[in-house]
């Protein structure tokens, strides 16, 4: 009897940073199919955002502060990126590209990928890693993923 062998992709990202590898069964190992990369993500907010925040005057007196910016585009820079790297994901679910997925990322950008993956990509979801391993190397990634994947 044949049996299948399973397609994994690992989705390893942070918010500046993605790789999308891919695992065809036991014994094949991982190897990298996409990667990309943000660098505005790595800027300060300070240099994302207005060059300073606005000014207001008191409702009483002659005095003026400044206003808090509403928005943290650093954040924002990083949660953007994630969406993209899970268009690509969702993109690949709808083709059956994989039958299962993993992602490794720090846990806020966790969230955000689950936030923005679709159905088909989050029921194929086998385990999770809540760390920043964008900078290891495709064979160190090995020990964080074999109670995850038969490589």
């Amino acid at each position: 009897m044949l049996v299948k062998k399973t397609t994994t992709w690992v989705l390893v990202c942070d918010g500046a940073r993605g790789r999308v590898l891919v695992n065809k069964g036991h014994g094949t190992g991982l190897s990298e199919i996409e990667s990309a990369d943000n660098p505005e993500a790595r800027k300060a907010s300070r240099e994302l955002g207005a060059d300073r925040p606005g000014r207001t005057f008191d409702s009483a007196g002659e005095g003026r502060h400044s206003m808090a910016p509403k928005v943290d585009w650093h954040r924002f820079a990083k949660e953007h990126f994630a969406k993209e790297m899970a268009a690509i994901v969702n993109a690949a679910a709808l083709e059956d590209s994989f039958d299962q997925l993993l992602l490794v990322a720090p846990p806020r950008v966790l969230g955000d990928l689950r936030k923005a993956l679709n159905d088909q990509a989050r029921t194929r979801i086998n385990g999770e890693i809540g760390k920043d391993l964008t900078q290891a190397a495709i064979q160190d990634l090995a020990p964080y993923l074999k109670d995850l994947v038969r490589l």
